[in-house]
Formats: C-alpha cells, sequence, structure tokens
C-alpha cells in the first residue's frame, strides 16, 4: 500500500539540485529550458489554472495539444495543485472527444492553436466551462497566463495512491475507456525504466510518439525527467527528422522509443545504411509485436532494438528485452521489471506450462486502480486477487522468456486450429519488397475461418498473390497459410503507428 506516502515534485528536486542541467528542448520553436526556468514556467502555469479557472485539487485539466513542452509543464502544473491531467487525442473526431469529455468533466479545455474550432465545439457539446490556447511559444493565453502569474502555491498534501492523469485508451475497438493512472504508477514506471535502459541525469530522451498516449508520455519522457534528464520533443513523428536527429551526435540523444512502423520507415529513409547511431543507448521498440525481420535488419547495422511490452493500464513498461539478448532473443518481449509479476493463464484462470499459449495477467505497482467512472470494466477486468487481465496472447521459454504472441482478440480459429496473426506476418516480412502486412482471420464455408493477408509494397517491389502465399507454404503449417492477398497502398495506423486490423476489410 502506498496511501500515506508523499508525491514528491520531480522538476522542483531538480531546479534546486541542478538548476542549469536542460529539462526540455522544443524543436518546433527552438525553446530551450533548464531545469529552473521549466520550474518557473510550471509555478506559473499552475497559478494561471487556479486563477483563471479555479481549479482545485481533483479537477480534471483536459489538453489538446501536439507534442509541445507545454503539454509537460501542464502535467506538472496538474501535480502542484493537486488536479488531474487529461491529454486528448487530437486525431479524434468531435463526438469523439464530446464523449471523453462528458465523462471526465473537465474545469477547462486548452488547446493548440490549430484546433481551436474542435476544441470550442467539444466545450460546447460537452459543458466545459473554460477553454484557453497554448501556441508552441508563440502569443496564446497561456503564455499571458505564465507572464502574469503572481504569488504562491499552497500545495495539496498527496499521495502515491492519488491520481495523476486521466488516459484514454485508443478506443479501437468501443467506447474508450479512462484509465487512471495514479503517483505510485508513474514513480515505479520511471525507477524501473531508469534501471533496464539506463537513464540517468545525463541522458537525452526523443519524444515522438505523441503525449496523449502513453508511449509518448511515459516511455521515457517522465522517466527522464523523473532521473534529471532532457526531453527533446518532437511535434510530430517525421521519418526523414527522425533519421537527421539520431544520427546528430553534437545533439546527443541516448534514448527513444517507437512503434515498428517509426522503424520499418526510417530503414526505408535514404542514408539510413551509412548513418552512425553509436552513441544511442537505447532503442526501444513497443506499442506492437516487431517483426523478426526488423529486428535483424537493425541488429546486422548494429543497432541493438530493445522490444518491450506494455499498455496504458500497466504503467506501461510490463517487458523489456535486454540490449545483449536484443538477437539471442529475438523475438521476446524480455523479462518484467524488478516488481511487477505476470503470468500466463487459461481460460478457466489456471497457469498454463512453458512453452503452452494463453492470456498474459500483470500484477504489480504500476498497474492501473481502474478505470474512470466504469465499475462493470473494473470488475471484468480484474480478478478477486488483483490480477490485471491483459487480452495479450502470450508464452514463456525455457528460460523464463516472454513472447507476446498476439491480441488474444485477433487470434483465429481456422480448422480446429488456432492461428495467431503475428507469426504468419513476420513470415511474410521476410520477403524482400514488404514494407508492412497485416493478416486476419475472415470467414470461411469449409475451415471456419481462413487467413487474408493485407501487403504494402516497397517502391519498385514486384510480388504476386502466389509468390506470397508459396512463401508462407515453406514457412508455416498447411492451416496457418493465408488463402487470400491484398495488395494495399497503405494499412490504417492509429495516432502511435498500431495497425487498426479492425478497419480492414472481413468480406
Amino acid at each position: 500500500m502506498t496511501a500515506g506516502i508523499p508525491v514528491e515534485d520531480w522538476i522542483a528536486h531538480h531546479a534546486r539540485f541542478s538548476p542549469g542541467s536542460e529539462a526540455a528542448h522544443d524543436l518546433a520553436s527552438g525553446r530551450r529550458f533548464t531545469y529552473a526556468q521549466f520550474d518557473g514556467r510550471i509555478t506559473g502555469a499552475a497559478l494561471w489554472l487556479a486563477e483563471a479557472f479555479g481549479v482545485r485539487r481533483g479537477d480534471r485539466v483536459a489538453v489538446l495539444s501536439m507534442n509541445d513542452t507545454d503539454v509537460f509543464e501542464l502535467q506538472f502544473a496538474c501535480r502542484r495543485l493537486g488536479a488531474i491531467f487529461l491529454p486528448l487525442n487530437w486525431r479524434l473526431a468531435v463526438p469523439e472527444l464530446e464523449f471523453i469529455c462528458k465523462d471526465a468533466s473537465p474545469v477547462v479545455l486548452i488547446h493548440g492553436a490549430e484546433f481551436a474550432d474542435d476544441a470550442l465545439k467539444v466545450a460546447r457539446l460537452a459543458g466545459v466551462p473554460h477553454t484557453a490556447d497554448i501556441a508552441n511559444g508563440r502569443p496564446s493565453a497561456y503564455e499571458a497566463g505564465i507572464a502574469a502569474a503572481r504569488g504562491t502555491i499552497d500545495r495539496p498534501s498527496l499521495d502515491l495512491s492519488d491520481i495523476w492523469t486521466i488516459m484514454y485508451t485508443s478506443g479501437t475497438t468501443g467506447r474508450p475507456k479512462g484509465a487512471q493512472i495514479t503517483y505510485q504508477m508513474c514513480v515505479f514506471n520511471s525507477v524501473q525504466a531508469g534501471m533496464m535502459v539506463g537513464l540517468t541525469a545525463q541522458s537525452k530522451n526523443l519524444v515522438f510518439l505523441p503525449t496523449f498516449h502513453t508511449g509518448g508520455l511515459n516511455v521515457y519522457a517522465n522517466p527522464a525527467f523523473h532521473t534529471g534528464g532532457c526531453n527533446v520533443v518532437m511535434r510530430s513523428f517525421d521519418p526523414a527528422q527522425f533519421l537527421r536527429l539520431l544520427g546528430d551526435k553534437a545533439l546527443g540523444l541516448t534514448h527513444a522509443l517507437g512503434v515498428p512502423t517509426n522503424f520499418l520507415m526510417l530503414a526505408q529513409e535514404p542514408g539510413f545504411g551509412a548513418a552512425d547511431f553509436g552513441h544511442i543507448v537505447s532503442l526501444g521498440v513497443g506499442g506492437a509485436a516487431a517483426p523478426l525481420s526488423l529486428i535483424e535488419e537493425y541488429g546486422r547495422k548494429g543497432i541493438k532494438l530493445q522490444q518491450c511490452w506494455g499498455m496504458t493500464e500497466t504503467g506501461p513498461i510490463g517487458l523489456l528485452l535486454s540490449g545483449d539478448k536484443a538477437l539471442s532473443k529475438v523475438g521476446s518481449s524480455g523479462l518484467p521489471p524488478l516488481y511487477v509479476r505476470l503470468k500466463i493463464c487459461d481460460p478457466d484462470g489456471n497457469e498454463v506450462k512453458r512453452g503452452e499459449t494463453g492470456e498474459l495477467m500483470i500484477r504489480g505497482p504500476t498497474v492501473t486502480p481502474g478505470y474512470w467512472n466504469r465499475p462493470e470494466a473494473n470488475k471484468t477486468s480484474f480478478t478477486t486477487d488483483g490480477w490485471f487481465h491483459t487480452g495479450d496472447a502470450a508464452r514463456q521459454d525455457d528460460d523464463g522468456y516472454f513472447y507476446i504472441v498476439d491480441r488474444w482478440k485477433d487470434m483465429f480459429i481456422s480448422g480446429g486450429e488456432n492461428v495467431y496473426p503475428v507469426e504468419v506476418e513476420n513470415v511474410i516480412y521476410q520477403l524482400d519488397g514488404v514494407l508492412e502486412n497485416a493478416v486476419v482471420g475472415v470467414p470461411h464455408e469449409k475451415w471456419g475461418e481462413v487467413g487474408r493477408a493485407f501487403v504494402v509494397l516497397k517502391a519498385g517491389a514486384n510480388l504476386d498473390e502466389a509468390a506470397v502465399i508459396d512463401h508462407c507454404g515453406s514457412q508455416l503449417a498447411r492451416y496457418k497459410v493465408p488463402k487470400e492477398v491484398r495488395f494495399i497502398d497503405g494499412l490504417p495506423h492509429n495516432a502511435t503507428g498500431k495497425v487498426l486490423k479492425h478497419q480492414l476489410p472481413r468480406t
């Protein structure tokens, strides 16, 4: 139990201990802040929120913005007021944002200037009392509020069990749910991330996944702030800029995390082959299972892509593969952090034997206490003794390393046999010319379901359906081989790069 253990202010601590160290570098605006400067802006933001909008302990503060150092300032300003930070997905449509704001009832909606029209509509429809803009350092209500802020903050007494953030899941199936992120989750995630990927006060982490997503906010941005390192913030992902930044020794990046799509796109950039990433300490890949061919391609270049696994609800890091095992355990998501417990269970809740596939279950201080306003979901998501259902199919090898086989719901049954699409996708990735692919199960009169592969080709590639099916037939059991291949220009992705399989046609 962590009730009664006080919440410490990371930024204020570093502002006292190392005030001149760089805290944040916003690439779009060119702004750079030391910890002393960052601390001052956060105090100003907190005073502005309290004075202009009456934000108090427990109030939700919604933020609809592209990546921006201002977003991190607002997150820490919420901590100083005891308010709850509510980052919003800017890829969502107005009705979706309206649903979230009605569910979470924020006191104020702070928005990037480019989202003004949608933000005002959402505020009106959802009954949000106040709105204000931020503009990436340009004149805005936010900058004016910080400049005018005076006085001191009467900081509430918080403990680690209190809620810092409500982060709504992507909602790729059904309505999104607001995972409650406690200070405990963030502290333990930061400690464990630092231990597993070598974050220090000298680290520079590149933030390019959107900060409304746990990958952008908590891997490794908040852990870098926790250690007193620096976060370099890209407004949004661009593969050419990504390559330049990673290779810029003067900038000195040490850490970054992306999803497989980011690293697939990076490998297609001119100059990738000659780029020197020798100064990089850790490149993490998560959000989805990375193709084995991708990890091997980077491995041949001497880059150890560290596969990891996690969810919004798990803090997020639940598994991470050490750099020295990146190739010897290729395909594995690694081992759990120090304070996390995992098990793999059958549908009846019994642990399976090593080598067998079941649902991954997790318990520990980085796991959410539950969803906002979702008592029924909380009942079905947790066992009576506190284990969280991840919905991911997994197995362990003889050494205890975990492999995420697929999303439990993405598995399909063909002729009575379980088929995990990721296994088939990895085989298709072995073919030269394949940029991306996704496999789904579709109805079949004889077999119940069969596989349909959607394939995106690299420029100039020359593959046809027969070549893909023949290759799969030489590598996989017959029931796993797709019965159909469709070539398309691009797969549907969400804002973090995950493939949205539910949008692929099944008829």
